[in-house]
């Protein structure tokens, strides 16, 4: 049986990293002033990278990503892009770690007052959107996303890390319903039309929706 002291140990083993990345300094968050994410704050993607610099070492060195996946939904003249991506990084014993998934989105194509509005650093977006998900998992700016009197953009426009990232099977277990824009990312991430069908079936309410039901039909060709 371990001793307290072992136990101890163990426990600042394992939370090394998250106590090295945790913080995030004041003059790497933004007040958001206008629009529904007004008040929530956003985290400063470089200082991300600064902080896994100053931890693992340069980017390609001692910490790299992979973008797994690349793909878009359309809902009626507005269009999202997604990416996933794996996140890696270089242990003390100089091994590559276990593949760290991240998901993330941006709006590619919207409508605006004055008609259409295309976004061309989409991709961008959604790739650091990606990046913020799966450093997040590592402890980056865990003390933004612990406070409960700090909202970030990401979990007003998503919501919390493991809804994101659950898949369609699990999505119906949760104990709160998610939005539309959190649903559509799960028909995005259907592999089969077995997922597909069980989306369909776990969110009745939605099922006269037409952006639903045209991410799920344009999901369904991109399948067969």
């Amino acid at each position: 049986m371990a001793t307290k002291k072992e136990d101890n140990k163990n426990l600042r083993l394992n939370l090394r990293f998250y106590e090295s990345l945790r913080n995030c300094p004041e003059t790497a968050l933004r007040t958001i002033q206008a629009g529904r994410l007004k008040g929530k704050s956003d985290i400063n993607p470089v200082w991300r990278i600064k902080a896994m610099t100053e931890t693992f070492g340069p980017c390609g060195i001692g910490w790299k990503y992979e973008i797994t996946r690349q793909w878009e939904l359309t809902f009626g003249q507005e269009v999202k892009a997604f990416v996933n991506i794996n996140l890696y990084y270089i242990d003390e014993d100089g091994e590559w770690s276990e593949p760290i998934p991240g998901t993330g989105g941006a709006t590619l194509v919207e409508v605006g007052r004055q008609g259409l509005y295309v976004n061309d650093e989409g991709y961008k977006m959604a790739l650091t959107d990606a990046l913020s998900v799966a450093m997040k998992s590592l402890g980056v700016a865990a003390d933004v996303y612990y406070s409960r009197d700090k909202t970030t953009a990401y979990e007003t426009k998503y919501g919390a890390q493991e809804a994101m990232m659950a898949p369609p099977q699990q999505a119906a277990q949760q104990s709160q319903v998610p939005g539309l824009e959190q649903v559509l990312v799960y028909i995005g991430q259907c592999q089969t039309m077995a997922e597909l069908k069980q989306v369909y079936n776990t969110y009745v309410a939605l099922q006269k929706e037409p952006r639903f039901v045209n991410a799920l039909s344009a999901r369904k060709k991109e399948i067969q």
